[in-house]
């Protein structure tokens, strides 16, 4: 699979969340993306555009403020926290500008009296990840909400709160960084959607952090797939309708539990699940999802569940079309119908 070939202008990223652009979260443009047809729409039309009996999956993980700042040193992002306690961290240059470096058996001193030791890189063979050992051991979720801030990238303009970071149905604390696919979705569109007779159903999938200036392919990260949900997904591809994840996270969770015959099962761990060329989409036939860096292995697995045609001919839409559709967690989103 080939990268998509674009610049992404300065002017074409969001830089604020759109309520301070003056727009409601859910009015935000949606292009919809068909095989014969392409729609430039807002994520209010969401409920037109799917159909009764159709299945949306979202994931209810909730963001946490996963940025530490060092009182004499740089700044950390708190990836996850592994089975054995240990962190997965990213050690951020001083001015924000991209990953840095630190060296195994250093220790870094944090806020509130909590050390880490680094173990080495995570997994082997980087050096963007580390593996850190807190002394005294400590849990992740708790330290970061009395010591973190939200993970911020340089092309936002000002600081914004946790709460601009959060989708209206997250419930379980975990993501370093917001599933942002979910984010135009508002209360009153959900409700829309369940009136119309189109279901909702979750999943949990903790988000690592996305590091945008490195585009490598996700590192594992821990899902939740309830019973209930496997057996609506399951329903529903049995009554011939659509199955659409609310962003990439949702259907990694989804297409790690499936199985050859793409029927999903209940389970909770670990993913390290990569969709592109040789593993292409079982359950999932629609995905809503963010606009992504022309690099960014993101794009892979929008290959895997809409084809390649699809996908070129809706970022050919987006970034050459005089709508100006705008990039990262505060843009604007598509919506890929295969």
């Amino acid at each position: 699979m080939s990268a998509l070939a674009f610049d992404l202008p300065d002017d074409r990223e969001a830089h604020t969340p759109p309520e301070a652009r003056g727009l409601a979260r859910d009015e935000v443009r949606m292009l919809v993306a068909a095989p014969h047809r392409l729609q430039h729409r807002r994520v209010t039309d969401l409920p037109d555009v799917l159909h009764p009996g159709d299945l949306l999956v979202v994931n209810t993980s909730a963001t946490l403020p996963a940025a530490v700042d060092l009182p004499d040193g740089p700044t950390l992002h708190v990836s996850t926290e592994l089975d054995d306690g240990d962190w997965v961290v990213e050690v951020r240059r001083a001015d924000n500008s991209g990953p840095g470096r630190t060296t195994d058996g250093a220790v870094l001193h944090l806020p509130g009296g909590l050390d880490l030791r680094v173990r080495g890189p995570h997994p082997a063979g980087q050096h963007r990840l580390w593996r850190m050992t807190p002394v005294p051991a400590t849990d992740r979720t708790t330290y970061l909400i009395e010591h973190g801030r939200p993970i911020a990238y340089p092309y936002l303009d000002g600081e914004w709160p946790l709460a601009d970071r959060q989708n209206v149905y997250a419930e379980v604390p975990g993501s370093a960084e917001m599933p942002s696919a979910g984010r135009p979705l508002s209360e009153r569109v959900l409700v829309r959607l369940l009136a119309r007779g189109v279901a909702v159903a979750p999943v949990v999938l903790h988000t690592g952090v996305s590091s945008q200036e490195s585009h490598e392919p996700p590192q594992p990260e821990q899902l939740v797939v309830p019973d209930a949900t496997a057996r609506l997904v399951n329903a529903t591809r049995e009554a011939g309708r659509r199955v659409v994840g609310v962003g990439t996270t949702a259907v990694r969770a989804l297409e790690t539990v499936a199985d050859r015959r793409g029927r999903v099962h209940a389970s909770a761990g670990w993913t390290s699940l990569v969709l592109g060329p040789r593993r292409p989409a079982r359950v999932v036939d629609g995905l809503l999802t963010g606009l992504h860096d022309a690099e960014a292995s993101h794009i892979d697995l929008l290959r895997a569940v809409a084809g390649d045609r699809l996908v070129d001919r809706a970022y050919d839409a987006v970034t050459h079309g005089p709508q100006r559709y705008l990039w990262h967690e505060f843009g604007d989103t598509m919506l890929l119908l295969p």
